[in-house]
């Protein structure tokens, strides 16, 4: 391990030290929210600083069985000590990735959760159908993660699917499981009204937006809204003809437009139309930041731009192709019914080795 990254280890473990002599102090006992923020970033650090002691450990191991190698009078222990040492390296190489790890930047959002939209593209109402198979494909993830799934709106294919559907998950670290499915996918089938049996291509767009947080929201000028009223439509009961309770918001500068048809409440419905916006603009917001920021664009895996085409979905062949890391993925039945661990895994691992890169480049 570089000797620049060991500093900063050893930092970690010196901040521990003091955060844990801090905590022990009556007048940060006294008081609370002091005592809260020490407390939960002495657990964020000890775990590291743990992983560091036990790698010192390893080190001061290593270096006594390779002193006892130097010796070499008695070859049966000889071939002891060689295996102990091979043991040890290999154990020490673990803790030193396992180290690294904890060195990655953690994105602020990955505990967010987030709103879903898919969006039918090219292909018609093959398209619209793919979009139903998409969110089907990503309500059943969701249901093996115990996450809930809230919709939000829908438009209807004509002939099944949705032409588009915004959805709201609820759960633990959604964004950071779902971060990099935004993006173009393309299906590969024959459709069901196809008579001779021609493979037809056809497009849907997925867009995974992390909910904004209290703490990280702001205000919009309420002269730069427009808010419109209208009749829900689809599932809901037969409030959906008589209330207008569906509501419409527009973001006059920039043009956003979201819409929410859930809830038969009035009330409900803009509370949640509006989280959609705000968190539509502040995507927008960061989307802007990072494109400007070349380095931290060469450390994502992919630009999350929606016209990006991220994966393709072959039901001929029964594969499943990511573009971004040119993982083939020939589990497609087992994928579109929501075991899509298959593909996010090796995505953030690759994300991971990047980042991880990234830093041993800087500390050279």
């Amino acid at each position: 391990m570089k000797p620049s990254l060991k500093t900063k280890l050893q930092e970690i473990s010196l901040k521990v030290e003091e955060i844990g002599y801090l905590l022990s102090d009556p007048d940060v006992i006294a008081d609370q929210k002091k005592f809260l923020r020490l407390s939960k970033e002495y657990s964020q650090l000890r775990e590291v600083s743990s992983d560091y002691e036990k790698m010192v450990e390893l080190e001061a191991e290593l270096a006594g069985a390779r002193e006892l190698m130097q010796d070499g009078s008695d070859p049966v222990m000889s071939e002891m000590i060689s295996s102990e040492i091979e043991a040890l390296t290999q154990e020490q190489m673990t803790q030193e990735k396992k180290l690294l790890a904890h060195l990655v930047p953690k994105d602020p959002q990955d505990g967010s959760n987030v709103f879903l939209e898919v969006r039918a593209g090219t292909g018609g109402d093959e398209a619209a159908l793919f979009a139903g198979s998409l969110f089907k494909m990503y309500v059943k993830y969701a249901e093996t993660k115990g996450w809930s799934v809230e919709i939000l709106s829908q438009s209807d294919g004509d002939h099944g699917g949705f032409k588009e559907i915004i959805a709201r998950i609820d759960g633990s670290s959604v964004f950071g499981h779902l971060k990099f499915e935004s993006g173009a996918h393309r299906v590969q089938r024959v459709p069901q009204t196809e008579s001779q049996g021609r493979i037809h291509t056809s497009a849907c767009t997925v867009a995974i937006i992390p909910e904004i947080t209290k703490e990280s929201s702001f205000e919009l000028d309420k002269k730069d809204l427009r808010i419109d009223t209208y009749r829900a439509s689809g599932a809901g009961g037969q409030h959906v003809n008589k209330t207008d309770s569906a509501i419409r918001i527009t973001h006059l500068p920039t043009g956003t437009v979201v819409e929410c048809q859930d809830e038969r409440s009035q009330h409900k419905n803009r509370a949640k139309a509006m989280s959609l916006l705000l968190s539509r603009i502040n995507d927008e917001r960061d989307r802007e930041k990072n494109a400007q920021n070349a380095s931290l664009r060469k450390s994502l895996v992919g630009t999350g731009d929606r016209s990006d085409r991220i994966r393709s979905y072959n039901f001929p062949e029964g594969r499943v192709t990511d573009h971004r890391i040119d993982l083939k993925v020939h589990r497609l039945g087992e994928v579109m019914m929501g075991d899509i661990d298959l593909l996010i895994r090796p995505l953030i691992d690759q994300h991971v080795a990047m980042q991880l890169l990234q830093i041993a480049q800087e500390n050279e």
